[in-house]
């Protein structure tokens, strides 16, 4: 029992909600979500790209819900470009691209 409840908490550890380096694109996608969320009032609707920085960080374009409409198809979404440096801690952000959710790519 005791084993199990430290297996748990080596996957919940603070380095594992991190992008540090082992918490890969996954643990990125986490810190780049948590660290966005603290900065902007809109809610997340989700990552859609991770890529390795130059400088060894993360690159993280996160998805976010700016003007919900009615119908849902007709809300602005945002998409924000969030820079993380090797342990995970937020080095910048920016948006790079708002739409409307029932458009299509260019």
């Amino acid at each position: 029992m005791a084993e199990t409840r430290r297996k748990r908490a080596a996957h919940t550890s603070p380095a594992a909600h991190k992008g540090s380096p082992g918490g890969g694109p996954q643990g990125a996608a986490r810190a780049a979500c948590q660290s966005l969320e603290g900065l902007i009032a809109h809610p997340l609707e989700g990552v859609s790209a991770v890529r390795r920085a130059d400088d060894e960080g993360w690159c993280v374009v996160v998805d976010v819900l700016e003007v919900p409409r009615i119908p849902d198809t007709t809300s602005l979404l945002a998409s924000y470009e969030v820079r993380l440096d090797q342990e995970g801690e937020l080095v910048e952000y920016r948006r790079v691209r708002r739409y409307r959710r029932g458009s299509a790519d260019e």
